[in-house]
């Protein structure tokens, strides 16, 4: 066993080390967060990862508001749990806990090359089980894996998917010792703990593993019924496993049916040359499959049905599956089930990682039978250069491409040549000199490639700065200001991130997660906020009406951040301002039921229970003085610069409202308060924009309000509200006296005390998320009611007391079948045991895992 041992763990060391050398040497090259100047969050890297990231910073710390249940800072109070599934399942994420807090970046940058890393290790182990061979070649091979174009252009910026990288192999790894019989409790735990750090990428990386071992049975020539009972004791194993990942996976399938649904897109497939193209290395292209596993890989697995050494059955097998994973990307149905029947939102090609694994164990079966030979070698190369012929016909293969895949099929040949003579005679030197030029050129080839995509990804995606002075300000503002649970402190319209809460503090409306709930994003918006991300990134909506309906007592105002690239350099520490508010509940005596409009200004009277805008007429025109056709603006020519007129009364505060258009908006004012530019960000169907606030309306009440349109857009005809903030300050002062005494907050509960007497309906100020149930005084809890999107409670007039607990949807279900799956298993355990105990001494004989490794 030792013997047998001590070579994969040698291959996994190997594969390791060259994955984080060539992972970190890439981001050498290309200058990128931390070893240059560049930022490599890009995308859902900065605007989720890293602040979720952050929050379990917090969580682990005892400094977050809220627990596992619920997130108090995000969105007014989101379910956590299916977050946590989602995003923080994995146990590398608790590395960030011994990391600064203000270096939440770095955490993350060292997570995601230890599993990278761990991924190289894994497969490399892997291969040494389904085959013997040389250590060093399943360690390069197991490197290439790890570091595939899926893994360093998709996956190196959504860290979660990298934990599917890692349950591949693992996951195949089960199959083989459930072919064997062995090893199930363990087994089951691989299966569960994959399923637990990301079930979507686990899904995919089952489906993969099930296609390997299905394979494996094929190759066995097994009798059926002790096949049929390897498959059974593999379906078992997994059946168990995600039944103990059952608590966390339900939560997170519940909370993708209450999410904000996304856009509905239909599958299109690639062309063949995109496709080849992303087999070659510095190849990159959004939307396309990243399948390259580099030049060494690929050419063994080119050459597998050419190796006379392997057994046909064997090469037949091993090209047949490649080539139908390769298909079924393709199709959509297949497609369809790979992505759990749902088109993904971005990248298509999701399950890309799975096809990169089988090229791999390919290449992987025809080194383990020997060198492959020069007839099988120039085929491979034949067809490598087949593949290129048509990859050259795509944009995705840029000029500087050709010097690299040149080098790195000069440095694979040659690596192989001395290979094939080391095995002639000539071991020592010759095989030390394969291994050098081999090594050489995967990490050279994967460098390049992995510092190609980080440096385009810039090109083409939103990117945010790594925490420094910017976020260390904001958090300090907060830190000031924050009177929790008291009242909200909203860090600001002006975010840095998506998840500015969870990243500097606070509790605001701001939220970005795959799970943003539909009752959040759709209640936002008739309030008139903006989103982006087709509303699933709310924002937040600096209004003082919605402020005193949720009680955000404090507010951070911060520059534009200058990392953005529309914004000008400059700016400084953020203010403060506050604004006397009412507690988290109040009573509603005479709510008014009717149901939201499509103005958002008295959408946000319904909520306050007062009238406090007056809305005008509004006319837009264009710079000519000429009335805007359908009040369109933006015709493309930035000289042209259309008006908004109104009238409001002197006073008043001036707010627009225009959700289709992008560009600024100024008041313009004459011997009066004039506003400054407000920004609109429009991009349909991604963006919407939000209210704003233009300043205070001249005595006269005549408003002139200029445009600086840098897109096509549309003026809504109630885009202005004129806020009297006389009303607006007696509406606050008569919730606050009327309403909840003393509020309390812990994780997923809230208590509150009320006064005396208070009928009508207690309102909390955080969305009806599904599973809230609440109860008063003494009386049995029981759902809570929703009144224009917030949590509810009826009032007797003889209960002077709330309390509200949160229960996460699928919470009890998925408890449920983890304690059968647990419960299952420990049965099976006690079975066997006894078995062994009744069963005599085993005669020696030769163990079914050797009988299956010299079928196949």
């Amino acid at each position: 066993m030792k013997e047998i041992s001590r070579p994969r763990r040698a291959a996994a060391l190997l594969a390791a080390a060259v994955t984080i050398t060539a992972f970190c040497a890439a981001d050498v090259i290309a200058r990128s967060y931390p070893f240059g100047p560049r930022t490599r969050s890009v995308n859902d890297l900065g605007n989720q990862y890293v602040p979720f990231h952050a929050h379990l910073w917090d969580l682990l710390h005892g400094r977050a508001d809220g627990g596992l249940l619920v997130n108090w800072q995000s969105g007014y109070g989101s379910s956590f749990l299916p977050d946590l599934g989602t995003y923080l399942g994995s146990p590398f994420a608790l590395l960030v806990g011994v990391f600064p807090r203000d270096e939440t970046d770095l955490a993350v940058y060292a997570i995601t090359v230890l599993k990278t890393a761990s991924a190289a290790a894994a497969m490399a182990f892997l291969l040494l089980a389904l085959r013997p061979g040389r250590w060093w070649a399943a360690g390069l091979l197991g490197a290439s894996y790890a570091l595939c174009g899926w893994s360093v252009a998709d996956a190196s910026y959504n860290p979660m998917w990298l934990d599917g990288l890692i349950a591949l192999p693992l996951l195949c790894l089960v199959g083989e010792w459930a072919l064997d019989g062995r090893r199930r409790h363990l087994g089951v735990l691989i299966v569960a703990l994959a399923w637990i750090a990301n079930f979507y990428t686990a899904y995919m990386a089952t489906l993969g593993a099930g296609l390997v071992l299905l394979l494996r049975l094929l190759l066995a020539d097994l009798p059926r019924r002790r096949a049929l009972a390897a498959a059974g004791r593999a379906a078992l194993t997994v059946a168990l496993g995600v039944g103990l990942a059952a608590p966390l996976v339900t939560v997170v399938y519940f909370g993708t049916k209450h999410a904000y649904p996304g856009r509905v897109r239909q599958f299109a497939p690639v062309g063949s040359e995109d496709l080849f193209a992303r087999l070659l290395p510095t190849t990159y292209g959004f939307g396309s499959p990243a399948v390259y596993v580099g030049i060494t890989a690929l050419l063994l697995a080119l050459a597998l049905p050419f190796h006379r050494a392997v057994p046909a059955r064997v090469r037949t097998g091993w090209t047949l599956l490649v080539l139908a994973m390769t298909l079924s990307m393709q199709w959509a149905p297949t497609h369809l089930v790979w992505h759990a029947f749902a088109t993904p939102q971005g990248s298509p090609y999701r399950q890309a990682f799975v096809l990169c694994g089988l090229l791999v164990i390919a290449a992987w079966h025809t080194l383990s039978y020997g060198w492959p030979g020069r007839r099988a070698l120039a085929s491979a190369t034949g067809l490598l250069a087949l593949i290129t012929l048509v990859a050259s016909r795509s944009d995705l293969v840029r000029p500087f491409a050709w010097p690299v895949l040149v080098l790195a099929t000069a440095g694979t040949l040659g690596g192989l040549a001395l290979l094939g003579r080391a095995d002639a005679g000539q071991r020592s030197r010759t095989a030390a000199l394969a291994v050098v030029l081999l090594l050489g050129a995967q990490l050279g080839e994967t460098a390049a490639t992995s510092a190609v995509a980080t440096r385009l990804r810039l090109g083409h995606m939103d990117d945010y700065a790594p925490w420094g002075r910017r976020q260390q300000w904001q958090a300090d503002a907060i830190a000031d200001a924050d009177g929790w649970p008291r009242y909200r402190t909203d860090p600001g319209r002006e975010q840095t991130v998506g998840n500015d809460p969870m990243l500097v503090g606070g509790q605001g409306a701001q939220y970005y997660s795959s799970l943003t709930s539909d009752v959040l994003s759709r209640t936002l918006t008739a309030l008139g906020d903006g989103w982006t991300s087709r509303g699933r990134s709310v924002q937040s909506l600096d209004d003082a009406v919605t402020d005193v309906i949720f009680s955000v007592g404090a507010r951070v105002h911060s520059p534009p951040d200058p990392h953005q690239k529309h914004v000008p350099p400059g700016g400084g520490p953020p203010t403060v301002s506050r604004r006397d508010v009412p507690p988290l509940v109040t009573v509603r005596t005479e709510p008014d039921r009717a149901s939201f409009g499509p103005s958002p200004y008295r959408n946000q009277e319904l909520l306050l229970g007062s009238r406090v805008y007056t809305l005008p007429g509004v006319a837009v025109h264009d710079d000519a003085g000429k009335p805007a056709p359908g009040r369109r603006v933006g015709s493309g020519n930035a000289k042209v610069k259309p008006t908004i007129t109104a009238r409001c009364p002197a006073g008043s505060q001036v707010y627009l409202w225009a959700p289709d258009y992008s560009g600024t908006a100024r008041l313009d004012g004459t011997g009066s308060s004039t506003g400054t530019d407000a920004r609109f960000r429009f991009a349909f169907p991604r963006n919407r924009a939000a209210m704003a606030p233009l300043g205070t309306a001249p005595a006269s009440g005549r408003l002139r309000i200029g445009l600086s349109p840098d897109r096509p857009g549309r003026i809504p005809g109630g885009a202005v509200g004129c806020l009297d903030t006389a009303r607006l300050r007696a509406a606050a002062a008569h919730l606050k006296a009327t309403g909840a005494t003393e509020v309390t907050v812990s994780d997923g509960t809230l208590r509150a005390e009320l006064p005396a007497g208070s009928k009508g309906i207690a309102v909390v100020a955080a969305p009806r998320i599904a599973g809230w149930r609440c109860a008063t005084g003494d009386g049995p809890d029981r759902p809570a009611g929703e009144y224009h999107g917030l949590i509810a409670v009826p009032l007797d007039g003889t209960s002077t007391s709330l309390n509200c607990t949160f229960h996460p949807p699928g919470l009890r279900l998925g408890a449920a079948v983890g304690g059968a799956s647990l419960l299952t298993l420990a049965l099976l355990a006690t079975l066997t045991a006894v078995r062994r105990r009744r069963a005599p001494a085993p005669s020696t004989t030769t163990p079914a895992r050797e009988r299956v490794t010299t079928a196949l």
